[in-house]
């Protein structure tokens, strides 16, 4: 199975479809991300946040698959932004996934209220300089954010990785996103935080006319639009399911029916959430 892959802004490209690696620990998603390379995975997210870096070096090691064959990324969170600590930050996440770079180096979130993210995306310029990340971006950013970051150092992210599912579209930050050229990366691209996506009678529906399941329907959804999703799983058979979107295709009706399901108001805010 081979997965497209959409240019970035920097020249690079990413993998459409990736695996998510949150909440799984190490020793859990070291198995996972050798299962899911075996699959046709090539794309691997993860964070500092997440505590399982040194799980997902050690399951790409394992997997004997040459480094220019992954797309790896990892984020940064609040205890790296400022006064350079994305320095140590990235390089205590390059030492903990065995790597000499990461393809995608990310923001975890604004938090505006700390007015620090202007100065942790100056920082990431200097590590991509240093050859120490290929494509910088950012997630959970807002159009604002991003209007601030891109006047205040003339460098535009490569992507911004945003919560997005059928309840929660996020028409305004993908506009702005494509306004900019900047790839919209969908996390928990099919639910999660007790959003019962998968049990809509609509997306059962198209399932069933698509002979394919709800939540295949729903990442095609994702990719048929040009996003990119990272969806996580732990178990063989919903990894190879997951992968297995690139042979059907969603009508207009059929899309137009699950953007339906939008519920506005929903969802993480970024102007208050985040670690």
């Amino acid at each position: 199975m081979t997965v497209p892959s959409i240019t970035l802004n920097d020249g690079f490209t990413i993998p459409q479809l990736g695996l998510g690696t949150w909440p799984l620990d190490d020793a859990e998603v070291a198995d996972v991300v050798q299962t899911a390379v075996g699959l046709g995975y090539r794309h691997i997210d993860t964070a500092a946040k997440y505590g399982n870096e040194k799980g997902v070096g050690a399951g790409i090691a394992a997997t004997g698959i040459a480094r220019d064959e992954l797309f790896v990324t990892t984020k940064l969170d609040g205890e790296f932004q400022g006064n350079d600590r994305a320095i140590a930050g990235l390089e205590g996440s390059l030492s903990r996934l065995g790597l000499e770079y990461v393809d995608l180096l990310l923001i975890h979130w604004p938090l505006p209220a700390r007015g620090d993210f202007v100065s942790t995306w100056r920082t990431f310029i200097s590590l991509r300089e240093r050859g120490l990340v290929r494509s910088i971006g950012v997630s959970n950013f807002k159009p604002a954010h991003l209007a601030t970051l891109i006047e205040s150092t003339g460098v535009t992210p490569a992507v911004n990785q945003i919560q997005l599912n059928p309840f929660v579209l996020r028409h305004d930050e993908r506009a702005a996103n494509a306004a900019h050229g900047i790839v919209t990366e969908s996390w928990s691209p099919i639910g999660g935080d007790g959003a019962n996506v998968l049990e809509s009678p609509v997306l059962q529906s198209i399932a069933d006319a698509t002979g394919k399941t709800p939540g295949q329907v729903v990442l095609r959804w994702h990719v048929q639009q040009g996003l990119v999703a990272i969806p996580k799983s732990a178990t063989a058979s919903r990894l190879a399911d997951n992968i297995a979107i690139f042979d059907f295709e969603l009508s207009d009706d059929q899309m137009t029916a699950i953007d339906a399901l939008s519920r506005p108001g929903s969802g993480v805010d970024s102007d208050t959430s985040g670690h």
